[in-house]
C-alpha cells in the first residue's frame, strides 16, 4: 500500500462551462484526409484552415495569433498561424531542414517527439548539445537526417508553450513498402485548450492541487457505499484515506472545469471529421498533444485494429477501445461497411470533458455522440497495495524504504547480487527486473508524502476507468513488435528510477530529488541497461528519454515494442531496455507539462 510519510519537525454536459463550449466557434483547425502516396487532403475543401507541409524544406514561425475555441478571443502560441501546428509530411532517408523564426516576445523551441536525431538538434534548452533556445526575432536551422518512418509530433519545449498551442503533427512515410495496407489517411491530434494562463494553472496547483477536481465524494454517494459495505466497512475505508491524506476521485491535475477539448483543432460543439468512402480500409492516426490530460478512445459501431505504438509497426491487435496518455501516438485500422457516420469518441480520464470526430462518408451526415461513462474511482491496487492488482489490502504493511547508495540521480545495481521474487518472468531481456523493490534513503522528508509498498508490474491492467467495461481495450500487454528486437542483448546493468512527490504541495521529483538539485544521469555509449520505474506516488505518469528507444519488457524478447513515451500507472512499476546508442545530452522527464519542472533529468551517454 502507499504508506503516508511523516513530515520532518521544523452529449455536452449542461454546464455553463460545457453550454459555452458548446456554441463557441472552433478557432484554428486543420484536418487531414490522404490517401497513400498523394498530397492532396481530400477533406479540404470542407475544413477551411488544413495545413499540410510536404518536403525536406520548411520554414516554420512562431507568432501570436488570436484564436475562439469558447466564445472569448485568446492569445495563442500559433505556429505558421495555426492551432495545432501544420502537419509536417517527411520521407525515410531524405535530409530534413527546418527554419525556426521566433516572433514571439519569449524564447522559444522546437523538440522534435520521438524522432532519432542528434543531440544539438533535438531542441531542449540548456540540455540539448549546443543549444540554448531561439530569442525573440531570431531563427534557428535544424537540420538531420530522416532514419525512421510512422507517426509522431513536435511541440515547444520552452516553459508552458505547449499548453498555448505549440504542438502539430509529424508522418513519415516509408522509403520501401509499408507492411500493412489501407486506402485513406486521418490525422487525429488531441490535445487541451484553456483560456486561462498557463502560469496562473501552475500557480493554482502550487497552492491548492485538487483546485480543478469537482468530483469529491458526496453525501449521497457515502449513503450508498454504507448500505453496500456496512457501517464498519465503509469507516474502514474511509479512515484508510484519511490516514494517507488521499482522495479516491484524484484523477487528473486538470479537468474540463478550465479545459476544452479539442480534436484537430475543433472543439466538442464543431467536432472534427474525415471522410471515408464505404468499403475503404482506413488509417487513423492517433497523437495526444495534451499538456496534462489522458484520452479513452473508441469508435462505437467499429472494431480498431492497432498497427502502431509510438511510430513503430506492432502485430495487429483488434479492440474496441485504447487508454492514449500524454506524448503516446497509436496507428489504428478501421474498416466502415457502411454508409453511415461513425463519432470518434475521446473522452478525458477523469470524465470531465471529451473530444470529438466524425467518420463520414457525407459531410452532412454526422452520429450520436455517446455517453461519457461514470467517473473512475482509484482502487487499492491502484495504491500500490497488497499483492495483487486490485485485491484485499492491509493496513498493516511495511514500510519498505530500505537505504541504498543514490548514485547520480539513480539506483545503480550493476554490482550487487540480490534475489527475491521476480517483477515479471526469470530476469532474461524482455522479462523484466528479478529484483525486489528498494526505496532509495532520499525518498523522505516534506517533498514527499507517500511510497508504494508493494508495486506490481500491471501491464495487462487496461488502468482505472477501463477495468470490467465490457469493452476489450488495449493494454501494454497486447504489444508485440512486428520486427525481431534489434538488440537482443543482455541488460549490463540495471538503474531504479522511483517516480516521487507530494501532492498537497504539488511537488514532483524523481528518487526524491527535483530537477534542479539533480546530478545528471551517466549512460555508457553502447551499454545496453535496464531502467525500472516505480511509481510512488497516486497519479499515472507518462516518462518520455529523448533521443533513444524505450524497449518496452513485455514478456516476450523476441519482439519488445519499442517506445519514445511509457506510461507508468499508480502504484506500479514497469521495465524497459535502452540501447545508449546517441552520444550527448538528452532530456528524460514526465510529459504532464505541470509535473516536467520536478520530474525531469539530464541524461548524458559518453
Amino acid at each position: 500500500m502507499f504508506k503516508r510519510l511523516p513530515p520532518k519537525v521544523g452529449g455536452l454536459s449542461l454546464s455553463r462551462r460545457r453550454f459555452v463550449q458548446g456554441v463557441a466557434a472552433g478557432g484554428a483547425l486543420f484536418g487531414l484526409g490522404l490517401t497513400p502516396g498523394t498530397g492532396a487532403a481530400s477533406a479540404a475543401q470542407h475544413q477551411p484552415g488544413i495545413r499540410v507541409l510536404r518536403g525536406t524544406r520548411f520554414n516554420l514561425t512562431y507568432r501570436p495569433t488570436k484564436v475562439n475555441f469558447t466564445g472569448r478571443e485568446r492569445w495563442a502560441t500559433a505556429i505558421n498561424g495555426s492551432v495545432p501546428a501544420p502537419v509536417l509530411r517527411w520521407r525515410e532517408g531524405d535530409t530534413i531542414t527546418l527554419e525556426v523564426n521566433n516572433q514571439l516576445a519569449d524564447d522559444t523551441s522546437i523538440h522534435w517527439h520521438g524522432i532519432i536525431l542528434p543531440s544539438s538538434q533535438d531542441g531542449v534548452p540548456y540540455i540539448s548539445d549546443g543549444f540554448s533556445g531561439i530569442r525573440p526575432g531570431e531563427s534557428f536551422t535544424y537540420r538531420f537526417p530522416v532514419i525512421q518512418s510512422g507517426t509522431y509530433w513536435y511541440h515547444s519545449h520552452s516553459g508552458f508553450q505547449e499548453q498555448t498551442g505549440a504542438y502539430g503533427a509529424i508522418v513519415i512515410d516509408p522509403r520501401g513498402e509499408e507492411p500493412v495496407g489501407y486506402d485513406r489517411d486521418h490525422v487525429v491530434v488531441l490535445s487541451d485548450w484553456s483560456d486561462e494562463d498557463p502560469n496562473r494553472i501552475y500557480a493554482k496547483l502550487k497552492k491548492l492541487s485538487h483546485y480543478y477536481n469537482f468530483r469529491e465524494r458526496t453525501v449521497g454517494e457515502s449513503i450508498q457505499e454504507i448500505r453496500a459495505k456496512g457501517w464498519d466497512g465503509y469507516r474502514a475505508d474511509r479512515a484508510m484515506w484519511n490516514q494517507m491524506r488521499m482522495s479516491d476521485r484524484d484523477i487528473s491535475d486538470v479537468t474540463g472545469y478550465t479545459y476544452t477539448f479539442l480534436m484537430n483543432g475543433r472543439t466538442p460543439a464543431d467536432g472534427w471529421f474525415g471522410l471515408f468512402k464505404r468499403g475503404e480500409r482506413v488509417r487513423l492516426r492517433f497523437i495526444n498533444a495534451a499538456a496534462m490530460t489522458f484520452f479513452d478512445v473508441r469508435i462505437p459501431g467499429l472494431k480498431l485494429t492497432v498497427v502502431a505504438a509510438d511510430g513503430q509497426y506492432v502485430e495487429p491487435v483488434t479492440v474496441d477501445e485504447f487508454r492514449i496518455g500524454v506524448a503516446e501516438t497509436y496507428d489504428v485500422l478501421v474498416e466502415p461497411s457502411d454508409d453511415r457516420a461513425y463519432t470518434v469518441f475521446a473522452q478525458a480520464i477523469d470524465r470531465s470533458g471529451y473530444a470529438r470526430g466524425t467518420l463520414t462518408p457525407d459531410a452532412s451526415l454526422t452520429a450520436e455522440v455517446p455517453a461519457m461513462d461514470a467517473a473512475p474511482v482509484l482502487s487499492h491496487g491502484d495504491m500500490g497495495m497488497g499483492h495483487g492488482a486490485h485485491g484485499s489490502h492491509s493496513m498493516g504493511g511495511m514500510d519498505h524504504r530500505q537505504h541504498g547508495d543514490q548514485g547520480m540521480g539513480g539506483m545503480d545495481h550493476s554490482r550487487h547480487s540480490v534475489t527475491g521474487k521476480p517483477a515479471i518472468g526469470s530476469g532474461r531481456a524482455g522479462y523484466g527486473s528479478s529484483r525486489p523493490v528498494v526505496h532509495p534513503a532520499t525518498e523522505a522528508g516534506p517533498h514527499i508524502d507517500m511510497i508504494a509498498d508493494s508495486p506490481q508490474y500491471r501491464l495487462a491492467d487496461p488502468g482505472v476507468g477501463l477495468r470490467n467495461n465490457n469493452r476489450r481495450v488495449l493494454t501494454y500487454a497486447d504489444l508485440r513488435n512486428l520486427r525481431p528486437t534489434a538488440d537482443p542483448r543482455e541488460p549490463e546493468r540495471e538503474i531504479d528510477l522511483h517516480l516521487t512527490g507530494n501532492m498537497m504541495r504539488y511537488m514532483w521529483s524523481v528518487n526524491g530529488i527535483k530537477f534542479a538539485d539533480a546530478e545528471p544521469l551517466p549512460l555508457k555509449y553502447g551499454e545496453r541497461v535496464r531502467i525500472n520505474l516505480v511509481n510512488d506516488t497516486m497519479m499515472s505518469h507518462p516518462i518520455h528519454l529523448h533521443g533513444m528507444w524505450s524497449d518496452l519488457e513485455t514478456g516476450d524478447g523476441r519482439h519488445i515494442p519499442r517506445k519514445h513515451t511509457v506510461i507508468v500507472q499508480p502504484g506500479a512499476m514497469i521495465s524497459y531496455l535502452v540501447t545508449a546508442d546517441a552520444e550527448g545530452g538528452w532530456a528524460y522527464h514526465c510529459h504532464l507539462l505541470y509535473h516536467m519542472p520536478g520530474m525531469f533529468r539530464k541524461v548524458v551517454v559518453a
